[in-house]
């Protein structure tokens, strides 16, 4: 066992017994180098990735790799989850050197951890022109002992070349109405209208983009918006990226080279299903969509019951691979099906059947004569999918990687609490509070301050990046409005007032380490959305939410500050920045303020606090309570109607006049 074991990664854990002598991300290990007189190779990946498992199971599984690695290197072991900060630095160089990234990433830097040479997986052997892993040792090691000076150039080049990149935003502005049209526009061009999908052949969910659709169309009126959304959300659903037994997303597909389905990478990643539950519950609250009501669901419903750990929290992933029938480890396994195992499972009727219903065909259209799953219409015979989810649940399962992630948490929390809220299921609100009193509990100190990740309730040693901060408080801020428990606001509030004074810098730009973070050859620093939003959009976000709740002008400002990005890559990159878009609408918008005031218990109360929730007005705040609780600033000085629960709306410093009917409510949050 190396040096792997009692971390908290289940990624690092299982490289604990690999026979390379793996350090984790230490001062002792780059201490280490320096003392043999060595490079370090930084290995990156995570738990659920297909790739580096491969890339394990072929060269560090291997003795002989192993211990030439062993004597050339300190080879450094790192979790992109735990530390998204690492991976963000030295991706950056992998992609401005290779033109391309991913993972399993493999870096080999200086002792003083600057970086000389890069790449991803590679194989155990030549192949397709890619050199095997060992000659690429080899030809390290052999440019470390007889090229150094060369080598020290183009690390320190490197280096030099990442530290001098730096945002600024100063110039750009406020995200205009113009700003949010060209961005429209751009992504009009990008859309593939036969397919409903993104033109491109790997397809990610672009739930952020989304999510801006939908505000644009309800704050603007934008009948395409809504179209594109529409369009967006039936491809994913009819396609193998759904999870059409089990519920819930895959990472993303890509286009075959021949005709047929899109082919999954099997993975099921808490933040894209967090991401998209609560956008198919908000494309539910736009147009009352059954399918997005069932999607919603099915979704929340994955989230809590397949990824949720004992400690309340949510887990990281499932992974892609399983045991197949034979016992061999193979991706996608859980999730493929012959018309054999259709008949075995439903009969001979209804498994012909289902084999017409999903595209199950007799040559197969992923690997080994098994076919994914798509369903090109909207129903599903009543029974069916019962029958092969008990099917399925025979199979063994993919396994999970049981760390808790606090962005992600965050986002679970935001998606559980309003989807439970949409559709009268009280267990999603209550799952969602569990998961934020662990994040309360395990994962913020005395100062408030956040750590990445946890395991098994024991807290990791890492800490959080702005993206923790700013989902973890959108999560509480959701949480806050659909219980009207103003706890949850107080501790946003707290995470918020540590982004004004631990990420910013003095031109309003965000960084996505704290000014005490640990300190890499450069502070990472992205304004981009990836597979999550950007930490620098998300912030704004939570903070535009906690100045409209709470009227604070230093909140407010840096939210507006932030958002001049959005309006510098918006119109040019709008599928990169959707959150900040989204972000923007509602500072266009407003965002609206609504107060409900009214009895705890009382249906009308209840009736005004449910269409508040349900409005769609960008980025709207509710807060319920009595009249005059203390629970929420905007409680104060609002009475009752004639002893009547009652709702007020405010915007830009103006507010409407109350009422007790919910449908005038729903006009007031629903218009222009």
């Amino acid at each position: 066992m190396n040096r792997l074991a009692g971390v908290t990664s289940p990624y690092l854990l299982q490289h604990a017994d690999n026979p390379v002598d793996w350090w984790p991300w230490t001062p002792e290990a780059f201490e280490e180098a320096r003392r043999r007189d060595v490079p370090i190779l930084l290995s990156v990946g995570y738990s659920a990735c297909h790739w580096c498992h491969v890339m394990a199971h072929e060269s560090f599984e291997d003795d002989a790799t192993a211990a030439y690695m062993n004597e050339h290197f300190v080879s450094v072991k790192v979790d992109r989850e735990e530390r998204p900060d690492v991976d963000a630095v030295y991706m950056e160089a992998v992609q401005a050197a290779t033109g391309q990234g991913g993972w399993p990433m493999s870096v080999f830097m200086t002792p003083d951890g600057e970086p000389f040479y890069f790449g991803t997986y590679f194989p155990p052997e030549p192949r397709h022109a890619m050199a095997s892993f060992r000659q690429v040792l080899e030809g390290v090691h052999g440019a470390w002992t007889g090229r150094r000076d060369e080598v020290a150039e183009v690390a320190a080049k490197i280096t030099r070349d990442l530290a001098e990149r730096e945002l600024g935003i100063e110039s750009a502005g406020l995200p205009t109405e113009e700003t949010q049209a060209l961005a429209l526009l751009r992504l009009t061009r990008d859309i593939d209208p036969a397919s409903g999908w993104f033109k491109g052949d790997t397809k990610f969910p672009p739930s952020m983009v989304i999510e801006f659709l939908l505000r644009h169309h309800a704050r603007a009126g934008s009948v395409a918006a809504l179209e594109m959304a529409e369009g967006l959300c039936g491809a994913m659903t009819r396609s193998s990226l759904y999870d059409q037994v089990g519920g819930g997303f895959h990472r993303y597909v890509l286009t075959p080279r021949t005709d047929g389905p899109l082919v999954p990478h099997f993975e099921k990643m808490l933040y894209d299903n967090a991401l998209l539950c609560r956008v198919y519950a908000h494309l539910w609250r736009t147009t009352g969509s059954a399918l997005a009501r069932r999607v919603a669901l099915e979704t929340a419903d994955f989230i809590a019951g397949q990824l949720r750990t004992p400690e309340g929290g949510f887990a990281s992933a499932l992974d892609a691979d399983s045991e197949d029938a034979t016992g061999k480890h193979v991706e996608g396994a859980y999730y493929v099906w012959t018309p054999a195992q259709l008949r075995e499972a439903l009969g001979e009727e209804d498994g012909e059947r289902a084999a017409l219903l999903y595209g199950v065909t007799g040559d197969g259209t992923f690997e080994e004569g098994a076919s994914v799953l798509q369903l090109p219409g909207d129903d599903v015979p009543a029974g069916l999918r019962e029958r092969l989810l008990a099917a399925r649940a025979l199979r063994p399962c993919p396994g999970r990687d049981d760390k808790i992630v606090a962005a992600w948490n965050g986002l679970a929390i935001a998606a559980l609490a309003e989807t439970g809220a949409y559709f009268d299921r009280p267990d999603l609100v209550e799952r969602a509070t569990e998961a934020a009193d662990l994040l309360v509990r395990v994962h913020m100190n005395d100062g408030a301050r956040l750590s990445r990740t946890s395991k098994d309730g024991r807290v990791g040693a890492n800490s959080g990046v702005l993206e923790d901060y700013a989902d973890v408080a959108e999560g509480f801020l959701a949480l806050a409005g659909v219980t009207g428990e103003g706890v949850w606001l107080e501790f946003a509030g707290f995470l918020l007032d540590l982004v004004l004074d631990q990420f910013i810098g003095e031109n309003g730009t965000l960084y996505d380490t704290a000014h005490d973070a640990e300190p890499l050859i450069r502070r990472p620093q992205d304004p981009t959305d990836t597979a999550t939003p950007s930490g620098w959009t998300a912030a704004a976000g939570a903070l535009l939410s906690y100045a409209a709740h709470t009227g604070s002008e230093a909140h407010r400002t840096a939210a507006e500050r932030a958002l001049g990005v959005v309006k510098a890559l918006g119109p040019r990159a709008p599928r990169f920045i959707g959150w900040g878009l989204a972000v923007a609408e509602a500072a266009l918008d407003g965002p609206r303020e609504v107060a409900v005031v009214g009895p705890a218990g009382d249906a009308g109360t209840a009736a005004l606090h449910r269409t508040a929730l349900l409005g769609t007005a960008p980025g709207a705040v509710v807060a319920v309570g009595e009249s005059g609780g203390g629970e929420f600033p905007l409680l104060a000085d609002r009475p009752l109607i004639d002893g009547r629960a009652a709702a007020y709306v405010c915007r830009n410093f103006t507010c409407d006049a109350p009422t007790p009917d919910p449908a005038v409510l729903a006009g007031k949050l629903g218009e222009d």
